[in-house]
């Protein structure tokens, strides 16, 4: 079985369309780097310069916020889906 990674509409462009990414499951960062491998391009609106987390892009994890779990280290498991959800500002 995989994990699924849901990609928001403004970064399709970068998985050829596809909403969806299936992968090997493993902690976030090795989530990441597989979608990477897939798609390149993928890595660097999601981690800056020093690999972390970028500030404007909040991961879910099976609904809870990364942030507040073990971030890149979280564990993502079969059948798990991983949510990247852009920050939107405005007024």
């Amino acid at each position: 079985m995989a994990a699924t990674v849901r990609i928001p509409t403004t970064m399709r462009p970068l998985t050829g369309g596809e909403k969806q990414v299936p992968v090997e499951p493993g902690s976030l960062g090795d989530v990441i780097a597989a979608v990477e491998a897939a798609h390149p391009g993928m890595g660097e609106r999601l981690l800056d310069e020093e690999g972390a987390l970028r500030k404007f892009v909040n991961i879910f994890v099976d609904d809870d916020d990364v942030r507040y779990l073990d971030g890149l280290d979280t564990a993502v498991a079969d059948g798990i889906t991983v949510s990247i959800i852009p920050a939107v500002a405005g007024g």
